[in-house]
């Protein structure tokens, strides 16, 4: 069985982060179940968003519930996991004067999530989380890598709810 992270493990985290004062918000397969309000398939882990400047904290917290860093990533972008096979994959931002999100990825360059990018809310058990807008979901999407089939129907159903705009290459071949 693959490790998996379940909705109440995920509830607890965020309860954790909450109470130590450190936002976050969700991004990937997590953000999208949250903005949809249900769960439509298994995660493997959490993509989470927050400020630089809450690293400290939240590895400490991370740190004290067994989890560590894998080898690889970079300062802003890195996977913790603990033994059970929980992963959170951390992506550290600075804001702007502007409020939009600035993301130094591997290779250097900035990535700049756009500040109504973190307007999204959702849920996920019985708590609201704060996630990324359906909009910047899809932007993230479009750019870096082959979607799976799992990326097709994360989009899809992004679409059917919120009525987003697909690029072509994140729409599945029509027969």
């Amino acid at each position: 069985m693959k490790p998996e992270m379940p909705a109440e493990a995920l509830v607890d985290l965020l309860q954790l982060f909450e109470k130590a004062g450190i936002e976050v918000w969700l991004d990937g397969g997590w953000a999208v179940d949250a903005l949809l309000r249900m769960q439509t398939r298994p995660h493997k882990d959490v993509d989470i968003i927050l400020r630089t400047v809450d690293l400290p904290g939240l590895r400490d917290i991370l740190r004290s519930r067994g989890f560590e860093i894998r080898h690889g990533g970079t300062e802003s972008n890195f996977v913790l996991a603990d033994l059970s096979g929980l992963e959170i994959d951390v992506h550290a931002i600075v804001f702007d004067l502007d409020g939009n999100g600035v993301y130094r990825m591997e290779n250097g360059l900035d990535w700049i999530f756009p500040a109504a990018g973190f307007t999204g809310r959702g849920v996920v058990g019985e708590i609201g989380v704060r996630c990324l807008s359906p909009e910047t979901q899809v932007q993230c999407h479009a750019h870096g890598y082959v979607p799976t089939e799992k990326d097709f129907r994360d989009m899809e159903l992004l679409q059917a709810h919120f009525g987003v705009d697909l690029p072509p290459h994140l729409r599945r071949n029509s027969i």
